[in-house]
């Protein structure tokens, strides 16, 4: 594909552009590689279009791969619940329980607090981001060529490279941060935690004085942890994808090339698995302390 019709550039830049549903102002579209004007809307083809549809955009792959993963996973431990026996367990329960009892493991020693909901919260997520981070292991060109036969022109299989994903999953976490902020220490203790620290004195008046510097430090404290969670996900992500679609590349430079670089490929997803494993589980932990700070004093 990189040598038949695509320069090094375009085949790069087709591999990370998104199947964008959305409306381009002035009632246009995109189709193919040609902007034409109807008022309606359809799947866009054009790379740059989801830049101008702004929030109106929607990455139909990341959606669907999503969902599809998501699904697998409550499939796959719905099946292991359903076939739980006493005696000798199968392979499925075997690696259920060893996963919800690694998730146990990790609440009781991050989480102080008591909530049903964390535990689960956390054995969602960890799984969840794990396969789809596992779908960068999937060859670069083996989906997107199925779905170009059906006519289907951009397929992104990894939905953690995008960061409307993670930012969506981070932000989820935020909002329950806030959520269990303000019910566990009411509004004025969590509006006490933005102002009243770090910088604090036993003089009322000094303390007025620094509710402002102590407001913007802690905003940007708190601002900062649904960023960090996504952006790291997204960045480590994205950049492994990379490494994989130019690694493809280097098969439409001979065979000499070719060897070389699915000797490359072989040991970077070896070493890949690592970086998603490891992904999965910051993002989980970083939600159990994110939780736990919420449920206690700062």
């Amino acid at each position: 594909m990189a040598g038949d019709t695509l320069t090094s550039s375009g085949y790069i830049k087709h591999h990370l552009t998104n199947l964008t549903f959305g409306k381009l102002p002035g009632g246009t579209y995109c189709e193919g590689e040609q902007v034409v004007t109807q008022d309606t809307w359809t799947v866009a083809h054009c790379a740059d279009a989801a830049k101008e549809m702004g929030f109106n955009a929607i990455h139909l792959d990341t959606m669907f791969w999503s969902i599809v993963l998501g699904v697998i996973f409550l499939y796959l431990f719905k099946k292991a619940a359903d076939s739980v026996t006493t005696g000798v367990p199968g392979g499925l329960q075997n690696f259920a329980e060893w996963i919800v009892e690694f998730i146990d493991q990790s609440v009781r020693g991050s989480f102080s607090a008591r909530n049903d909901l964390v535990a689960p919260l956390s054995l969602t997520i960890f799984i969840w981001i794990f396969l789809m981070n596992l779908m960068d292991l999937v060859p670069v060109d083996f989906i997107p060529e199925i779905s170009k036969l059906l006519g289907i022109h951009f397929m992104k299989v990894v939905p953690s490279t995008d960061p409307n994903a993670t930012f969506g999953m981070a932000i989820g976490v935020f909002l329950l941060v806030l959520y269990y902020s303000i019910k566990i220490k009411g509004v004025g203790g969590f509006l006490g935690e933005l102002t009243l620290q770090p910088f604090s004195s036993k003089n009322l008046l000094v303390n007025v004085l620094f509710i402002p510097v102590n407001f913007v430090l802690e905003f940007v404290s708190l601002i900062a942890k649904p960023v960090s969670l996504a952006l790291r996900l997204f960045g480590n992500m994205y950049a492994g994808e990379m490494i994989f679609i130019l690694i493809a590349i280097m098969y439409s430079a001979g065979i000499g090339m070719g060897i070389f670089g699915g000797a490359l490929q072989l040991g970077w997803a070896i070493f890949h698995i690592l970086i998603i494993t490891l992904q999965a589980f910051i993002f989980m932990t970083l939600t159990i302390v994110y939780l736990d700070m919420a449920h206690h004093e700062h």
